[in-house]
């Protein structure tokens, strides 16, 4: 089996059958009322935690864009606060605790640089000819590459 599949059989099985199991198991303890009431209350204060630091996150982007920084930092705290908003709007009390977790800074802080590592072994940035490379690139040359 090859890991995406494995992924993916954790994503669309496992964690359905445990936030499920999750529900019946609060549900006997505290009644389905209290329990839809939690759900509800965990969606609307989430979607409005998602909301106010996606703003900030947003002003963060566009400030670095403005002092002529490569905005990266805040392109993947803006990704991560996506993702967090989407978990929180999807029942569940497992990804209810991931959201929250993902609106967290030094959560984010430490998945930021996890995928900041990922992405610098994936993408090359080359500057055109005559121009000096960012200090973080590599200069390849192979012919393999995109002009933008």
């Amino acid at each position: 089996m090859s890991p995406l599949f494995l992924k993916l059989l954790v994503i669309f099985i496992v964690v359905p059958i445990a936030e499920l199991y999750l529900f019946l198991t609060l549900g006997t303890h505290i009644g389905l009322v209290p329990t839809l009431l939690i759900i509800l209350l965990t969606a609307v204060v989430g979607a409005a935690l998602t909301r106010s630091q996606g703003s900030r996150a947003m002003a963060n982007f566009r400030q670095a864009t403005a002092e002529g920084r490569l905005p990266h930092r805040e392109a993947l705290d803006g990704l991560l606060i996506l993702l967090a908003g989407a978990v929180l709007l999807t029942p569940g009390f497992l990804t209810d605790t991931v959201g929250f977790l993902l609106l967290l800074p030094p959560v984010r802080t430490a998945l930021r640089g996890r995928l900041a590592d990922k992405f610098k072994a994936r993408f090359q940035i080359i500057s055109p000819p005559g121009e000096q490379a960012p200090p973080f690139s590599r200069r390849r040359d192979d012919g393999d590459f995109i002009d933008v």
